[in-house]
Parts: C-alpha cells; structure tokens; sequence
C-alpha cells in the first residue's frame, strides 16, 4: 500500500525558520545518536542489493531495518517518518515489492530494473521517478566510468536504486545525517543532495579530462603514433559524458518551475539553483571538450597528411637520383658494350672471315669501336644521361 503520512510531517516545517543548506555539502562528523548506525551505502557485489535502508523522523535516524519487510512494517508503525532505501542493482522480485508497497509506477519500475537509461525527469502522481548519470574519473587507465542512478521520491519515501560505482552515496547520507535540521526537510531535500554528489563528482572528471587534453596536443605536435587513438576514444566518452550532462539542464528547470506549486522550501529553491548552475558550467565545458578535441583531430590529420607527403616528396627524390644513377651505369655500360661487341665478333676464329687477312683490319676494327663509343657518348650527353 502506497505510504502518504510523511507529506504531514513534513508540512509543519515549511513555515519554519530557514537553514544554510550549503552546510549539507561540506563534511561533518557523524551524528552522536547511539541509535545512528554508520551508512554503508557501497556495497561489495556478493552482498544482498538492499545496501542501507534508514527511517528517520525530524531528521534524526530512528530505526535502521534490516530487510524490506521490516522496512515497511516500522514505517507504517512509526508515524511522520521518512524512508530512505539505497539499493545496488536490485532483483525484479526485490523492485515489485517496492511497487507494490510505494506504488510505484510499472515504466518507472521497469527502468530501473533494465537500466541503460537517458537522464530524465517524471512524475507519476505523488510520486517523482529521476534518472541521473554519474561519472567518475579514472586516473589508471585515464578513462571516464560511468554509472546510473535511479531515484524514486515520494511523500515519505526516497529509493535509490544503484547501476555502477559511482555515486558514493553513503557520503550523501552521512552529510544529510550530520545536518538534522536539512533533514528533516523532506524527501525533496535528500533528491536535491544526491542531485548536488552527482554534479559534484563530475568536477573532477572534468580537471581529468583538461589534464588528457592538453596532453594529447602535445602529443599531436610531437608525432606520437598513437594519439589518433586517444582522441577518437576521448571523443567516444565525451559524447557519453555530454549525454549525461546536457538533460540535467533541462531537469533541473522544469525542477524549479514546480516551486511554487509544489511548495518548495526557500532554502531548497536557492540550493536547486545553486546546482542549476553548476550544471549549466560543467555542460558548456564538456560542449567545449568535444570541440577542442574535433579541432585537434583536424589539426593531427594535417600534420599526418603533411608527414605522408614530406616521406613521399623524400621516396620521390630518393627515387629521381636513383634513376639518376641508373641512367648514368646504363650509359657507360653501352658505350663500352660497343668495342666489346666488334672484338667479340673477330674474336670467333672462323676460317673464311674476310677482314683477317685485309692489311687494314686492325686499323678499322679500332676505329669502328671508338667511332661507336664516342657517338653513343654524344648521344647520352645530349640526354643529360652523363
């Protein structure tokens, strides 16, 4: 049965005074309460996918359940408290008992099971169903990993549901948990801190990727074999990155179109903003990367295409003075094939050869050969063959 007694809690504190949410994004020791156990929201693949599941009541951790069943059973026993359920790739069986319990919608449950999902924003009822991509950088292999988060926010109720390491959710816990009073605004505030993680964990990828950047334009300049490489792979996740990032934009604005009609706390609204913003600068950046990095790929084919050309215009060269020198060995070997050719024929001994009994037939085999050789020299000289 779907929960709606958190929405009346929540209400008597809309007229309160107002906090510093900024205080929920700074660290903070963990609360005192002997009854607030450590969040663990990560959770190692071979444990169960329900990671943590929290109730809390004035925004103060009064119970920590250890199975969903449980979860539900205190939260209808403990009146004005909020459910807060991280899960880590869920089973199907695990997500319908939350739909049948929270009354979740099918498309918003069948989302989260198969995952693989553009950032996006929708509301079914009471209910708010967000998708976001979070991403961290990885200093290793210099790669962008991605992960999918899917939150579920009702009246008394948050569910994250995890695809991926990223984000540390345990982190939010812990700052909302040290910060009561932000709290125990409501399941609105919990969406708006996670909101704030994700598109804080892409600052970091986006100092990582400045870094790659403008290491690949120094390769480029320095002819290194592989940077083709590297861009077309940078470009790959830049593309993933600029699809998660360029929907929260549009998210978050229609977010703040609903202030005044859904009755967003102030201090909720100026936070909102606040990551509105940063959003809006780290999209421009990402929209930034994918240019530079075109215009380096633009600026590498030239060079390689300048580097092909200068090695064909050196194979040319190399190939003209050898045909150079081919020219000049073919020349000599045919002026002094031309005596070799007339010696040969008189040196064949037949008996019956006119010229070896003419007086003058020394005189005029001499004579022919260097009549021959230097008539072919006059000829290859002319040619500029020699």
């Amino acid at each position: 049965m779907p929960r709606r007694q958190g929405r009346a809690g929540r209400s008597e504190h809309n007229g309160a005074r107002r906090y510093s949410w900024r205080r929920a994004t700074t660290p903070a020791p963990p609360p005192s309460e002997p009854a607030a156990a450590p969040a663990t929201d990560p959770a190692p693949p071979e444990q169960v996918s329900v990671v943590n599941a929290a109730l809390y009541r004035d925004g103060v951790r009064v119970a920590t359940p250890e199975t969903l069943t449980d979860t539900y059973r205190q939260l209808r026993e403990k009146p004005r408290t909020m459910a807060w359920i991280g899960l880590a790739r869920p089973s199907d069986s695990e997500l319908k008992s939350l739909a049948a319990e929270f009354d979740l919608h099918g498309l918003a449950v069948e989302d989260a099971l198969e995952a693989h999902q553009r950032p996006k924003l929708e509301r079914y009822g009471e209910t708010l169903f967000v998708v976001l991509r979070a991403a961290r950088y990885l200093d290793a292999p210099e790669e962008v990993d991605f992960g999918e988060l899917h939150v579920f926010v009702g009246p008394d109720f948050v569910i994250t549901v995890r695809h991926g390491a990223a984000p540390d959710l345990s982190a939010v816990r812990s700052r909302m948990e040290a910060t009561p009073e932000l709290l125990r605004l409501g399941p609105e505030a919990v969406l708006y801190a996670i909101l704030d993680a994700v598109v804080d964990g892409y600052a970091p990828v986006v100092s990582g990727v400045q870094n790659d950047v403008d290491e690949i334009e120094t390769e480029v300049f320095s002819g290194a074999p592989a940077v083709s490489r590297r861009i077309y792979e940078l470009s790959r996740e830049m593309v993933e990155f600029q699809r998660a990032t360029r929907p929260l934009v549009g998210m978050l604005h229609a977010l703040m179109a609903g202030f005044a009609k859904y009755g967003t706390d102030e201090e909720l609204q100026r936070y909102l903003r606040d990551v509105a913003d940063h959003v809006t600068h780290t999209s421009e950046r990402v929209d930034s990367f994918r240019q530079a990095l075109a215009d380096i790929l633009t600026v590498n084919a030239t060079l390689v295409t300048q580097q092909q050309n200068a090695e064909m215009r050196a194979l040319a060269e190399a190939g003209f003075e050898q045909n150079e020198e081919i020219k000049k060995i073919s020349s000599w070997a045919a002026i002094l094939f031309a005596p070799t050719l007339v010696g040969t024929i008189y040196g064949m001994n037949f008996d019956h050869m006119p010229e070896l009994d003419w007086s003058f037939g020394y005189p005029f085999a001499i004579g022919l050969m260097g009549v021959v050789c230097v008539s072919l020299y006059v000829i290859f000289k002319r040619r500029d063959w020699l």
